[in-house]
């Protein structure tokens, strides 16, 4: 897998050498496109987004040709260089493509912002118009009450939400949007009235930061056992799976709320999902000491245990 990612990687480079000399030289006029970008949605078959990314990164390359280099090795994406483009300069595209090796989309934004800061945005809170109504189908209407009897119930599928936007806007600030309930929008106002003595304006920033410490505090009680004044370790029965809570604190912190399985790759970065293993099974007399515990992801937890139990 990883030879055949390489051989994709370097066909990707060299796409994007022949693309910048089909731009620079403008050969797709005399194939009869009017543009690069109709050349290569209608000639070479790729899709809007891939074709745009191409030539993003193309007219990049033809003034940082460093970036191929950073293509073929798999240090930079597509995605990477058509972000970072428009913000690429002969004094900075040394430092910054090397800020970006092997990051992430949302690390690679986060680094826009740094070089491109926007102002902070106003709180701003709306009504979403209603979602459109499922057309009915009118063949259902020409069925007889017999037949009707034995149809399924239709069930129309619940509207989908928008999903919620984080973007940078600042090295140091986010834009946060989401889509909430009315239910919520009414506990969002007794929550501001209410707190008008700690935050005069309602800021709503504030009221967030606040409610995310809450739960996080709640959160971290539960799942890691934290607590400002921990109580004495008390010994856990031998035969148990109950795990201390002394326990659990020292193994998050010891494993640093991540997975800890080891492959052949280097160790699992999830920090979703964890859950606390018996490195010797509980079903084989493992106990639930620091030593025999320690935090899996859901999927290596299962892994595992398909390994031991078969």
């Amino acid at each position: 897998m990883k030879r055949l990612a390489a051989t994709e990687r370097r066909a990707t480079a060299i796409l994007i050498r022949a693309l910048m000399e089909l731009d620079a030289r403008r050969l797709y006029l005399g194939e009869g496109y009017s543009s690069l970008f109709a050349y290569c949605t209608q000639a070479l078959y790729l899709a809007e987004g891939a074709a745009y990314n191409r030539i993003e990164t193309a007219r990049a390359a033809r003034r940082f040709p460093m970036i191929l280099e950073g293509l073929e090795d798999g240090s930079l994406t597509l995605t990477t260089v058509r972000l970072l483009a428009p913000h690429l300069t002969v004094d900075n595209h040394g430092s910054v493509l090397a800020s970006a090796r092997h990051k992430r989309k949302q690390a690679i934004e986060e680094l826009v912002a740094s070089l491109d800061p926007k102002p902070a945005v106003r709180p701003l809170i709306r009504k979403l118009p209603a979602p459109p109504q499922p057309e009915q189908d009118v063949s259902a209407l020409h069925v007889s009450s017999t037949d009707a009897e034995l149809l399924p119930a239709v069930v129309a599928p619940a509207p989908r939400l928008p999903q919620a936007i984080v973007a940078a806007l600042a090295p140091e600030r986010f834009k946060v949007q989401v889509t909430i309930s009315r239910e919520t929008r009414d506990k969002l106002d007794r929550i501001q009235a209410l707190a008008r003595h700690a935050i005069p304006d309602g800021d709503l920033s504030a009221i967030l930061d606040r409610a995310l410490t809450l739960l996080l505090k709640e959160l971290e009680q539960r799942r890691c056992a934290v607590a400002a004044s921990p109580r004495q370790p008390r010994e856990a029965p031998e035969r148990s799976r109950r795990i201390p809570a002394a326990v659990k604190r020292e193994v998050w912190r010891r494993d640093g709320g991540r997975c800890a399985f080891v492959g052949r790759d280097g160790r699992c970065a999830e920090r979703s999902f964890l859950e606390y293993h018996h490195v010797r099974p509980y079903a084989a007399g493992g106990p639930a000491t620091t030593a025999n515990i320690e935090l899996r992801c859901r999927a290596h937890n299962a892994y595992e245990a398909a390994l031991f139990f078969g």
